[in-house]
């Protein structure tokens, strides 16, 4: 909660930031921030590596600081190639963070506890980004650029802060087997680049994760270009979206088990995409509180999607890596979770835009299929788990 305070204080209002302080246009700043996220794509691999070779817990501490660090230098970036460099740190770090987190997550707990650990940590992000967007916000209705230079500074902090912390949790068995120079042996049986199923299962995943894209980007571009909704009901929407995202997942989570109940959440997650993608085509023919009735309803169904697919993405990352690899495995399963997903952005805007209701109906059948697909790629990946991660840490299970 800590780290998504800071974070989401700065990027409330980061546009002004890096428009109005920093003195970038915005196709300055778009670039940047597409530099950034093309940097912390490529960096993920590699640095899944350290992570196994260095440990998690190590990992992740020097990740807080790294970000604390980059946050402290914004102040005194004044130029698009200053933020660049600045950026790319960053994303270097969030990399980093990202698979030292999980790594230790799924290290330290137990397998009974690892699922509702994620669901509970899952619902404080999303209480920190709601409280950093408060924050964000009081500070932009000052009006006032030196209160907007002031908001890097105080992510920075609490990024700080969080380092120390989490330098002060226990040692992972996996921190505990660096300590020991265990690590230095060669571990046994092929990686994860190997491993077809779990790679395909990630690339799925991702796909099912552009639930996002309509989340965030086309369902409220729709409802400004496409309905006669007030535009101030997108507040609503993302009000509901981070209320239903706050107190669900732990229950939410407990609805999965094993590899089974897991797709059979992602039949539900599909279900619930498909009929938000029906109900927000139907709202360009509708007038007045019927529009706003179903533009509500669909963002709430898309919302849907992302909870239960979330408790089977848990599980996946649960059951179908290697123990003794899981900074490679998360960092080769983002590379390809961000390929499942990036294009997204642009496909399903053009589509829902332009095509209309065979737009929105094609978006359906492209996670439709990505849901399909999951069921053979993860049967893989748990075949592939059975032959060659240890017996005591495999835990997969029969989903056919």
């Amino acid at each position: 909660m800590v780290f998504a305070l800071g974070e989401g204080t700065f990027n409330t209002g980061s546009a002004v930031f890096l428009t109005q302080v920093v003195g970038m246009s915005a196709a300055q700043a778009g670039l940047g921030i597409s530099i950034t996220m093309v940097a912390s794509f490529l960096f993920s691999y590699p640095l899944g590596l350290v992570v196994d070779r260095m440990g998690p817990k190590r990992m992740w501490s020097l990740a807080a600081f790294g970000r604390g660090a980059a946050f402290l230098a914004l102040p005194f970036v004044d130029s698009f190639g200053q933020y660049v460099v600045v950026g790319v740190v960053f994303a270097a770090f969030e990399a980093l963070g990202d698979t030292s987190r999980e790594a230790y997550i799924l290290d330290v707990m137990s397998r009974e506890e690892r699922l509702s650990t994620q669901a509970y940590l899952y619902s404080w992000l999303n209480a920190g980004f709601t409280l950093g967007a408060i924050l964000g916000g009081a500070a932009l209705a000052f009006d006032n650029l030196d209160v907007i230079r002031f908001t890097p500074w105080f992510a920075a902090a609490l990024m700080l802060a969080n380092s120390v912390s989490i330098s002060r949790m226990p040692k992972a068995p996996h921190d505990l087997r660096v300590a020991a120079g265990e690590v230095r042996q060669r571990i046994a049986g092929p990686g994860p680049i190997r491993n077809v199923g779990w790679i395909l299962t990630e690339l799925f995943t991702g796909t099912m994760w552009t639930n996002q894209v309509l989340l965030n980007i086309v369902i409220p571009l729709w409802l400004v270009q496409r309905t006669d909704a007030p535009h101030v009901l997108l507040a609503w929407l993302f009000g509901t979206n981070t209320v239903l995202c706050i107190f669900l997942p732990p229950y939410m989570s407990k609805m999965v088990t094993d590899l089974r109940s897991a797709m059979r959440n992602i039949g539900i997650a599909t279900a619930f995409f498909v009929v938000s993608c029906v109900i927000t085509m139907a709202t360009h023919s509708t007038v007045g509180f019927l529009t706003i009735a179903l533009v509500w309803l669909g963002h709430v169904t898309v919302t849907g999607a992302e909870l239960f697919l979330s408790a089977a993405n848990w599980t996946f990352q649960a059951d179908l890596m290697d123990p003794r690899r899981r900074g490679e495995y998360q960092g080769v399963g983002d590379v390809f979770a961000k390929a499942g997903f990036l294009w997204a952005p642009a496909v399903y805007t053009y589509l829902a835009m332009n095509w209309g209701d065979a737009g929105w109906l094609l978006i359906a059948a492209i996670v439709s299929v990505a849901a399909l697909c999951l069921r053979w790629t993860v049967a893989a990946a748990g075949r592939f788990a059975e032959r060659n991660f240890p017996v005591a840490d495999s835990m997969v299970s029969d989903i056919s």
